[in-house]
């Protein structure tokens, strides 16, 4: 089951691919979500917005509280079941909680959920193992590690290999690799990678 996390950062404004998809918004994501995607249930302490949205939250969340309200929104959906989890609204903003919502793709990657942050022109998603994805020839694409050190024993389809490359938790090397076909992999074999690839808003509407 796929979910959809909206959340009051930079708004999105590409298209948001909901087909199937249970849509949780969270407090002042309504401002920009609201007419452009079936939203299925609102959460939050609603401090962002002067209005109660639609469909009426279950329950309105005290204002101090020990989660975000994205981090409730993201427990809403994993107590649902959902497998896959896309997150819109994720970026801009308070560099805080920008940060705190890469965690929340941590969270997701630890709980074995796929997870995609969907920043204003990239998309972000932690991996480990092997991977392959598609992107274009020419595309940006940044390779950092996720919680701790990180090897990676194979790859193809880079400017810069990443063979037998250690990613060592507090630098930046990873940084600013090329797609050289619109198809790449590599294979994780120890820790975790936070992938960035950046894309430009012509190509995601």
């Amino acid at each position: 089951m796929k979910g959809i996390l909206l959340l009051n950062g930079q708004p999105h404004r590409g298209d948001i691919c909901a087909d199937g998809a249970y849509v949780v918004c969270c407090d002042g994501a309504y401002d920009w979500a609201k007419g452009r995607v079936k939203i299925d249930e609102n959460v939050g302490d609603f401090d962002s917005l002067s209005f109660l949205p639609d469909p009426p939250p279950t329950e309105i969340y005290p204002s101090e509280k020990n989660y975000t309200d994205g981090e409730i929104g993201l427990e809403r959906l994993l107590a649902r079941g959902c497998d896959e989890i896309d997150i819109y609204g994720g970026g801009g903003g308070r560099e805080d909680h920008f940060l705190g919502n890469l965690h929340l793709l941590y969270r997701l990657h630890r709980a074995g959920v796929k997870g995609r942050l969907y920043a204003r022109n990239s998309v972000i998603f932690p991996a480990a193992g092997q991977t392959v994805f598609c992107g274009r020839a020419g595309d940006t694409l940044s390779v950092l590690p996720f919680g701790g050190d990180a090897h990676i024993m194979q790859s193809e389809g880079f400017k810069y290999p990443l063979d037998g490359l250690t990613l060592t938790y507090g630098s930046c090397r990873g940084i600013s690799n090329v797609l050289r076909s619109d198809r790449a992999r590599f294979d994780c074999d120890r820790g975790t990678v936070l992938v960035f690839l950046d894309f430009d808003e012509e190509e995601k509407g």
